[in-house]
């Protein structure tokens, strides 16, 4: 062979790898889009990679996933948002509360939406219908908004002869007059008092808990809403200091030092969503996937608070418990 051959034929065995290698597809790519911060993320990660495995994609090997945290400013959803449309993504994962699915559905009408909230998806926007989303998006709800009644069955066992009790609302949340409908039938029915303590601000939070003191209501149920998970430290910080027995809609308020929480598993709720992304990734649409409700429910109990509170918690209830902080 000819020198001029040789050197040819050997740039051409040399160059195929490199173009194969350029032909090699690229890793999908999923937005990861959450209202708050990656702190406290780590369960409700895994369960999310959970999902994404079930459906045969792990992150790094053959799915890439870009995350953006709007670290508690709901204002900085949209850009963010509208970030992950441009890199593009595949599939969006909007997480803990409809700001962030609304934020992405305002953004793009074409790539795929899935949401993990705990309200009701059909009375924010989300989507048509439960059974029939309609539309690029779809996810799972935890119906934290749903559960308002369950948990004052669960906290008045801890006052039996209350007479009052009092809830905490956000006037102008969108879910906050079914909750609080639904908490007058219950306390109706039993022959109590509800009282409820409305606040939007730090400052409301502030009055509307000495407000509740002078009411008289044995305990506390706070209601499901967004603004009140950007502020849980300082409400957990004020049932303590009001020395009011209370149970919240979000488990991170009992590590924080809250007495009890009763929803449906955050984590477990994450895995759905994964789930979902990964079906999403194989070529389900969106409209076609009905939207997920939970299956899985926890009662958390904080023992060290209710020992703070000079609270016995009776054994039924302690048998009841899921998880219990010592």
């Amino acid at each position: 062979m000819r020198r001029r051959d040789f050197i040819a034929a050997l740039g051409g065995a040399a160059a195929w790898p490199l173009t194969a290698r350029g032909q090699l597809p690229a890793l999908p790519v999923v937005g990861f889009l959450d209202r708050g911060s990656a702190a406290g993320m780590t369960a409700n990660l895994a369960g999310f990679r959970q999902g994404l495995a079930e459906t045969g994609y792990s992150e790094g090997k053959n799915v890439a996933i870009e995350y953006r945290w709007a670290e508690n400013h709901s204002d900085r959803l949209a850009a963010l948002a509208a970030e992950l449309v441009r890199l593009p993504v595949a599939v969006i994962a909007a997480t803990r509360s409809s700001a962030p699915a609304l934020a992405a559905k305002a953004a793009t009408s074409a790539i795929p939406i899935v949401f993990q909230t705990g309200s009701d998806p059909v009375k924010d926007g989300l989507v048509a219908s439960i059974n029939r989303p309609g539309g690029n998006v779809t996810g799972a709800t935890r119906l934290t908004t749903e559960l308002v009644a369950k948990r004052f069955e669960i906290i008045s066992q801890l006052a039996p002869k209350a007479t009052a009790i009092a809830m905490l609302a956000n006037p102008s949340g969108v879910q906050t007059a079914l909750q609080v409908e639904q908490m007058q039938q219950a306390t109706h029915e039993r022959g109590l008092t509800l009282y409820v303590a409305k606040a939007s601000s730090d400052q409301e939070l502030d009055a509307a808990f000495a407000a509740i003191a002078q009411s008289g209501a044995a305990v506390l149920i706070e209601g499901s809403d967004p603004l009140f998970i950007d502020r849980r430290k300082h409400i957990v910080a004020l049932t303590i200091s009001s020395k009011i027995p209370a149970i919240f809609f979000e488990r991170d308020s009992v590590l924080d030092g809250g007495l009890m929480t009763y929803s449906a598993s955050i984590a477990d709720s994450f895995r759905q969503v994964g789930v979902y992304v990964g079906r999403i990734l194989k070529g389900d649409k969106p409209a076609d996937l009905p939207v997920l409700q939970p299956t899985k429910f926890d009662l958390v109990i904080n023992l060290k608070t209710a020992k703070t509170l000079g609270l016995a918690i009776p054994p039924t209830l302690l048998a009841l418990a899921d998880e219990v902080i010592e």
